[in-house]
Parts: structure tokens; sequence; C-alpha cells
């Protein structure tokens, strides 16, 4: 099998829903990264894109936002609805793709606008008259529950299944904030975010975030004991990602860098009444099946849509807890679902290249169930030029 390489990856800033981004409709933000993607690497157009959308119009979002790009319209496109780990499986399914040998450059990732978002109805219909629900905007993610709240639900299982207070949940969100904030002021990604239509900033850090704030954060739910708040869960937003794969030939013929290896990767189902617990269940997974340990990885980068995610973590694999969401997770720059997968997978690339760490995984809880967790070798010039790839050439400037 071929082996598999991410060569870098953009994303736009990350909006609230109603904020930066209300009137760009997905296709057209993401259609803007991905050919930003190809003029930085030099690229008329890749051998395919995989993108993930979760709360789209429907139809081919992908092939769409090829289009919108200006991308060769001889380049197929197709779309993935893993609802929250949908970007993270277009990577997967990407990286399948060139290990067989099918495709040799892929962009991989998605787009998403909540401020967008169709409301949808069942067709009139007496057979149909039993669903509780006939007009929604979230999908049914399991047999017998429906309604908006689904996942906010699952999460508050979750947090009660493993133990998790209100005040842990709240330290978690609050250390993401501080994290985020500093990337920011640092300018850790600064050259992997594309400014677009006026954005200057992803708009969900909250700069000011105190503990006093999150005492007062109101709740979300009606759960018995609940300690979900609108704090300590993740705004809803609008954005894209997306990161380019290719194989060794195809790096070698250009003598480019790329910025990591793919190692592997688990897709795997769980108990769809708590959906946050399978994003650990997947690396747990992954690393088993790799003869690995927690331990010898170096940075772990979990979607945090809920801060039971991180929590749960940090409770679970204490020797490891600080590695986990290093600048700042979902709970700090929201979640604009389809997308999250690439904008973690390229935020742990970033990690990875500055704190000079060699394995990272990411993973990402899905609606309904089904964790995916991705792990990856950072690659820099020493480990290029042992492997013969004496000549490369770094990535060029890309103006929005």
């Amino acid at each position: 099998m071929n082996r598999v390489f991410l060569v870098g990856g953009l994303r736009s800033h990350i909006g609230i829903r109603n904020g930066i981004f209300k009137n760009v409709r997905p296709e057209v933000l993401g259609g803007a990264v991905a050919r930003a993607l190809c003029e930085r690497y030099g690229l008329a157009g890749p051998d395919a894109l995989i993108c993930g959308n979760a709360v789209g119009p429907g139809g081919n979002l992908g092939r769409l936002l090829l289009l919108e790009g200006g991308l060769p319209e001889r380049t197929p496109a197709f779309t993935i609805d893993l609802q929250c780990a949908s970007g993270l499986a277009a990577i997967h399914m990407a990286a399948l793709s060139i290990m067989a040998g099918e495709w040799d450059a892929v962009l991989a990732g998605g787009a998403e606008s909540a401020s967008l978002q169709p409301v949808r109805r069942y067709a009139d219909n007496d057979e149909r008259s039993h669903l509780r629900n006939p007009v929604f905007t979230a999908a049914q993610f399991r047999p017998g529950e429906f309604g908006d709240d689904a996942m906010l639900l699952g999460a508050e299982r979750a947090a009660k299944a493993v133990g998790i207070t209100r005040k842990e949940a709240d330290e978690a969100a609050l250390l993401s904030q501080k994290r985020a904030k500093k990337a920011a002021e640092e300018g850790f990604l600064s050259d992997v975010i594309l400014p677009l239509f006026g954005s200057s900033r992803d708009e969900a850090i909250r700069k000011r975030m105190s503990e006093k704030l999150l005492e007062r954060a109101p709740r979300v739910t009606d759960f018995p004991g609940g300690i979900l708040t609108a704090a300590n869960t993740c705004t809803i937003n609008d954005g894209a990602a997306f990161v380019l794969l290719a194989s060794e030939r195809w790096l070698q013929e250009r003598h480019l860098l790329p910025s990591a290896e793919i190692k592997g990767f688990q897709m795997i189902g769980a108990d769809p009444a708590v959906p946050p617990l399978s994003a650990d269940l997947a690396v747990s997974s992954l690393l088993r099946d790799k003869g690995l340990f927690y331990s010898d990885v170096d940075a772990f980068e979990y979607n945090e849509a809920f801060a039971v995610i991180s929590a749960a973590f940090r409770k679970k694999h204490k020797d490891v807890a600080d590695r986990l969401n290093r600048w700042g997770g979902a709970l700090a720059y929201g979640h604009p679902y389809g997308a999250s997968g690439a904008e973690i997978m390229i935020h742990l690339m970033k990690i990875l290249e500055k704190e000079g760490g060699r394995l990272g995984a990411a993973s990402i809880p899905a609606a309904g169930g089904v964790g995916e967790a991705i792990l990856i070798r950072h690659v820099d010039e020493r480990d290029w030029k042992e492997e013969k790839h004496i000549s490369f050439s770094l990535p060029l400037e890309v103006k929005a």
C-alpha cells in the first residue's frame, strides 16, 4: 500500500451563528478555502475532493463547493455526512483512496453554515402521524429519540455515566478559553487561517472568561442533575477547513516537504445514548491496534463540543492530561460540524511542528455513537532527508 502524507491545510475563521459569515453559503466559504489551499501548493486542482457537511441543504455540497471555488470541473467530488465527525471521516476516506493507488492528491475537509441551516419537515401523511416532531433542524440520531436537543441530552448522560461534575466541566471550559486566547494572541495559527469576507478573528473565543462568569452561566437542559451550561458547551458555528493529502510519489515529483504522515485510523461504533464517549473509545482502539500507549502520543486533539469530553479525558488519563487540546478546543473556537475534523487536524499538525512532538491523535465523537480517530507522525526536514528526499520547496504564500 502507498504511504499517505498530510501536506498542509487551511481554514477560515470560525464564525458564530448569525455572525461574520451569516450570509455566506457553505459552498462559497468552503470553495474559497479549497481554492486557496491549491494555490498555496501550486496545484491547479486535486485528483478529487471529499467534503464533510452535516446541516447543509442536501445534494452533493462537495461538488458544488469545488465548482464555486473555480477548481477544474473534471475533478470528482463527493460529500460525507457523519455529522460532527464528517470532516475527519473525509480525511480517512481520502487516505484510503491514496493508499489504494486510486488518487495521488486529494483535498479533504468540510464546510458548514449553521446560520443558513434549513428547517425541515416531514411530508403530510397519516401513516407518519406517529412522528413526534414533524418540523426539525437536527436529524434523528437513534431509534426512539426525536428532538433538536438530542446531543445535549446525550452529553448530560455521558457526564452522569463517568461522574463529571459541573465544577470539572467549567474548569475544562475555562482552560480551553485561556489556551485559545493565548494561541490567538501569539499568532500560533496565523499561517493556516485564511481571512475571508471581511473576517478577522475566531468569534467564539471569549477573552474575558472567568470562574465567576462560568458560575453564572444558565443551564441548557432540564436533565435531572444536569451540568451543561451555555459556557461549558460549544457555540453553534459557521466555518470551512481543508487539508491536502498526497502520496509519496506526488511529493517527490514536486519536491515538497509534507507536514505529517498518516499512521493509522479508526472508525468505531459506540453507545448512541452517550455519543461524547466515542472519541476516546476510538483513540483507545486505535492505539491498541498499533501497539501504542497514551504516553507514546505527544498531542491529542479531541473535538470538545461539550466539556464532558475533555473533562473525562483528563480524569481518565491523568498522566497525559496536559497533552489534550494544547491550544484550546471547540469550547473556545466553536464547532462548525462538517469542518471541525479538518480544523482539529490542522491544529494538531501545527502543534507538533511548533512544540517538537512526533505522534499526534485527532478524534471526534459523532451523533449516533460513532467515534473517528486518526494517528499522525510529524515529518521534519531531517526525516525527509534521511529518506533520501533531499530537495524540497516550501508552500507559496496565499493572500486573502
